[in-house]
């Protein structure tokens, strides 16, 4: 069978090709997902700018939200099951990483839609371990984002390891951080959330969802966060963040991947005015399952979590990369595959 609806990437600084493509065969412990829908992430760009090095040709997406249409395992989601597969295809399960709880560190780690093929196609394939059941009441288009952009969202605000009461920072506020800033209200309830972005949009829907403060990117807060969780692609706001943290606190960078075209950024780093006084940088490698099922289990339990979305065909993956690339998305944007 030839599918028809599959968009790959083939060579780098070049954009998505519509292609025919073989339909996938599960082997042995995987299952076939029809797919129903893929969420875009800032990753897709770094594949195809070549920040991060895919496996080409290679279809991209890994947000992927679809039902179990063949399974060849005896145990995990049977045929019908409709499941979620996130950025962590695989890990190897044996390795001292692996057995204690850190999978995201294998060495053997493979990335959907980056090592191997992803959901922006009819069908793929994933092993059954790593395809997660998605709780009944959650809708397919709001899940996808949670995939990534708030399991891992999740990871990095354990990582931050702020108590409650204690001052959180968010730089950006695209797909991940509006997740974050929508959790950290409900496991925090008595911690203030400032947030920096450039887009003064971003900024009132920040302070729409309960964010204490918001601000340009080089603005000064009211408070000195104890934590601040990056998801921007560029180094500035890096600079910036650290300045804004209080003594002994951690900034957490939540990105794949940085961008160069700033990269001089760097040269004005000032270590009494960015680094003194026991300031930390925490990077976010990936995520586990785990981080994915305990989202969406507290998804299932707050309405608060499901995030601001819009649908696009899969044949317009390349206009709402474009989009992104240049800032224009507003929330998540959900590609409709079926």
């Amino acid at each position: 069978m030839v599918l028809r609806q599959t968009q790959v990437l083939e060579r780098t600084s070049r954009p998505l090709e519509a292609l025919e493509w073989p339909r996938p065969v599960p082997k042995v412990g995987e299952v076939l997902i029809e797919v129903q829908v893929c969420a875009v992430c800032h990753t897709e760009l770094d594949e195809i700018e070549g920040r991060v090095p895919a496996r080409l040709p290679v279809i991209p997406g890994h947000q992927v939200v679809g039902a179990v249409v063949e399974s060849r395992c005896t145990k995990g989601p049977a045929v019908g099951t409709r499941v979620g597969v996130g950025w962590i295809h695989s890990a190897c399960g044996q390795c001292q990483y692996c057995l204690g709880g850190r999978e995201n560190l294998c060495p053997e780690f493979l990335g959907t839609g980056c090592h191997v093929h992803g959901g922006y196609a009819q069908y793929m394939v994933a092993p059954a371990a790593f395809a997660h059941p998605i709780p009944a009441g959650l809708d397919s288009v709001e899940v996808a984002p949670m995939l990534c952009g708030g399991a891992i969202g999740l990871r990095s605000l354990r990582l931050a390891g702020i108590e409650n009461g204690q001052t959180l920072g968010l730089s950006g506020f695209g797909g991940s951080n509006h997740q974050v800033l929508r959790l950290a209200r409900i496991l925090y309830p008595d911690s203030a959330v400032l947030v920096w972005a450039r887009d003064p949009e971003q900024r009132e829907r920040a302070l729409a969802d309960g964010a204490a403060w918001a601000g340009d990117t080089e603005q000064s807060p009211p408070d000195a966060p104890a934590a601040i969780i990056d998801t921007t692609p560029v180094w500035k706001p890096v600079l910036a963040a650290l300045a804004a943290l209080a003594p002994g606190g951690k900034l957490v960078v939540n990105a794949i991947s940085k961008e160069r075209a700033d990269i001089d950024q760097l040269g004005r780093l000032d270590y009494p005015k960015h680094l003194w006084r026991e300031k930390m940088i925490q990077s976010v490698a990936n995520v586990t399952r785990r981080d994915i099922s305990d989202f969406l289990e507290l998804a299932a339990d707050h309405e608060r979590l499901r995030p601001a979305t819009r649908t696009m065909p899969l044949d317009e993956a390349n206009e709402a990369l474009l989009e992104m690339r240049f800032g224009a998305i507003r929330g998540a944007t959900v590609l409709s595959v079926r």
